[in-house]
């Protein structure tokens, strides 16, 4: 029965990020509705509402089928716009900022709660529509499905206004790198205050896994979730040492190493330990905060681009990173887990050197032609170097990316005028 849980768990977290998961469940749910309000009609609970207001209760047959055929088209023609807009919003995205940003505006649940509304009550209007059944010369109307599908109609137009202003509003990148930077600033600073919460004891287990069995993945994709609280009981029972090679985020070959145990493996153990890890061929910002940076850095670069050309962006983008590098300065280059004072688990993650060299080469390459930009990167490099940092080998990397970046912007700068702003700015 937990093996079945936990699956229906996994499978869960995999689907609710695609954009058909909730308007299929509300689609569901507005079935369910129209089935449970045909099955009250047959206590003729609509003759006893006609009762005390029969205002809102129709009694002619045609106006019935007239007004909830109309709000099935006009249901039908919203939701076809409304799906338009969300496809423009994902062109838009893609060609002007990072094809990256399409896995979490696909996930934005606003959008897809309020596409799963239409769905919903366009489904519970057909499904009362089909009640309405001739009686001689007179129809047996369900007075109160057809209120209920009326007032649903009404809520769908209020939603299609605000839909109209939250997808204007999604497309700016203030937004979209506010959304990032918010989901990412909640992932890494929950990861940072579990470290505080980690025993103080150092990872001399797992210094040498040379000789430690290894086994590959049953399928290759990315890293997405690991349930560490399960993989630890999992440890605890066998009494056994897991190393995770690859970071999440990281894609993961088929055949490549994978995991590391200090003890061999059955394959019916080998077969649990990975329900408790799940891939997916999309990447999110709540589970992996290295994809800000990515994401963050993409849209730097193409903004940067002599197609968008839009170094104000870019410099939007660098405040963002430098707030999420400060942070990172806090945080330690092992990812460990403890079990009652045992040391059991260790994933390995990007080191704090590879993440600032592959955010900064990248920049580097496409911003060293723009003094203001090297300028900009100059100073949040210099605001880091004066942060507190988790180790000294942190203030090592970030000496070397500003002796890189100004060796790059010296060798690409013809003018005097602008070496000398950006040797003003050494202050190694």
């Amino acid at each position: 029965m937990k093996k079945i849980i936990r699956r229906t768990i996994a499978f869960f977290n995999a689907i609710k990020s695609k954009i058909a998961f909730y308007p299929a469940l509300l689609a569901l749910v507005g079935i369910g509705l129209a089935l449970l309000m045909m099955s009250i009609e047959q206590s003729d609970v609509s003759s006893i509402m006609k009762e005390f207001v029969p205002q809102l209760i129709i009694e002619n047959g045609d106006t019935a089928l007239t007004i909830l055929s109309v709000c099935i088209g006009g249901l039908i023609s919203m939701m076809v716009f409304s799906f338009s807009m969300v496809m423009l919003l994902l062109s838009q995205a893609s060609s002007n900022f990072s094809p990256r940003l399409l896995p979490g505006l696909i996930s934005d649940k606003t959008h897809q709660i309020i596409l799963g509304l239409y769905l919903a009550t366009i489904l519970y209007n057909i499904f009362v529509l089909f009640s309405v059944e001739p009686d001689e010369n007179s129809y047996s109307l369900p007075g109160l499905a057809i209120l209920i599908g009326i007032t649903f109609t009404l809520i769908c137009l209020c939603a299609f206004i605000y839909f109209i202003h939250n997808i204007s509003q999604s497309i700016q990148i203030n937004n979209i790198l506010d959304d990032i930077f918010d989901k990412s600033l909640k992932r890494l600073s929950k990861i940072i205050r579990d470290e505080k919460d980690t025993p103080s004891k150092d990872s001399d287990a797992f210094e040498d896994t040379s000789n430690w069995n290894s086994y590959s993945a049953k399928k290759c994709g990315y890293l997405q979730n690991i349930s560490i609280q399960n993989v630890l009981n999992f440890c605890k029972a066998r009494d056994i040492k897991i190393y995770i090679t690859q970071p999440k985020g990281f894609f993961v070959q088929s055949n490549g190493h994978f995991i590391k145990t200090n003890k061999e493996l059955e394959e019916k153990s080998l077969n649990e330990l990975y329900s408790y890890i799940n891939f997916s061929r999309s990447e999110l910002v709540e589970d992996n905060y290295i994809l800000a940076f990515k994401q963050i850095t993409e849209i730097a670069v193409k903004a940067m681009s002599p197609g968008i050309n839009d170094p104000g962006t870019a410099v939007n983008s660098i405040d963002y990173l430098t707030e999420l590098f400060a942070l990172r300065l806090k945080k330690s280059d092992n990812s460990i887990y403890f079990l009652d004072n045992e040391l059991y688990l260790k994933i390995a993650t990007v080191d704090f050197s590879e993440l600032i060299y592959t955010t900064m080469a990248s920049l580097r390459t496409y911003c060293k032609h723009d003094p203001v930009i090297v300028q900009k990167l100059l100073l949040m490099l210099n605001y880091l170097y004066e942060q507190q940092a988790y180790s000294k080998k942190y203030k090592e990397c970030i000496e070397r990316e500003i002796k890189l970046l100004i060796d790059d912007a010296k060798n690409t700068f013809e003018s005097s005028a602008d070496i000398d702003r950006i040797n003003a700015l050494d202050n190694t």
